[in-house]
């Protein structure tokens, strides 16, 4: 699979930016599932990666929904996204994750500010969905199930796993995890599709279903990849005996 732009990107504050969709996106997010132990503090980014994800949203949120007016919901949601840039270029702490963050932000500002339209301000989150979702999918259909590829290429392993029968075990394993990331993506898009197709009017409804559903189902969903795949290492052909001289 990210919700895997950022995924080489290491941060100690990475999370799901505001917009973005792919649950493995952060590096620490990716490493943590092919890991012993699992941390929802790290999952989420800790506590100003929280931040950094959803406030912009929110602001966007409750401004529209408290003005019913666009141009100042974009301007004070885009504002905190490039404050957020801006802190850590003082700080000079890892800029990598706050910047997907206005980059997510400056696409839905401008979707929303062409069209007018409130909605469109999380069209391109859903976009996102409907990727991630189809190749979660496809990567299973064709044997190279995403979740699989990434613990391997994280545990610095080798694919053998996809065609030893010794690692049927764990190509199930692999399987059923990318099938939960489907289904992860697969539910946001039917609970945001219909609220984005009703307009405006449902902005509020539309936002609080995009907060609930993004940092924290992206954390329960790294967990209970976690759960699935761990001690699911790659299955390597056995040594062969040393030959006599």
């Amino acid at each position: 699979m990210s919700e895997l732009v950022e995924a080489s990107q290491p941060d100690p504050a990475a999370a799901e930016p505001v917009g973005a969709v792919a649950p493995l996106a952060g590096a620490r997010g990716v490493r943590m599932i092919a890991g012993e132990e699992f941390s929802f503090t790290e999952a989420i980014g800790g506590v100003r990666g929280l931040v950094e994800s959803a406030l912009p949203g929110l602001v966007f949120v409750v401004v529209f929904v408290a003005t019913h007016r666009l141009a100042p919901s974009l301007i004070a949601s885009a504002a905190l996204a490039l404050a957020a840039v801006v802190v850590r270029l003082v700080q000079r702490t890892a800029v990598t994750q706050a910047f997907s963050g206005v980059l997510g932000v400056a696409i839905g500002v401008v979707w929303a500010w062409r069209t007018g339209e409130a909605q469109n301000f999380f069209a391109w989150g859903l976009g996102v969905n409907v990727a991630w979702c189809a190749g979660a999918a496809v990567s299973v259909l064709v044997g190279w199930p995403a979740v699989g590829v990434i613990v391997s290429l994280v545990r610095g392993e080798d694919m053998s796993w996809r065609t030893r029968p010794e690692a049927r075990a764990a190509r199930r394993r692999y399987a059923w995890a990318t099938w939960l990331w489907a289904a992860v993506f697969g539910l946001r898009l039917a609970v945001q599709v219909p609220l984005y197709l009703q307009g405006s009017d449902a902005v509020g409804w539309l936002g609080t279903a995009k907060l609930v559903m993004g940092v924290p189902l992206f954390a329960v969903g790294l967990w209970v990849t976690w759960l699935m795949v761990r001690g699911s290492g790659a299955v390597r052909a056995p040594s062969r005996p040393p030959r006599d001289p």
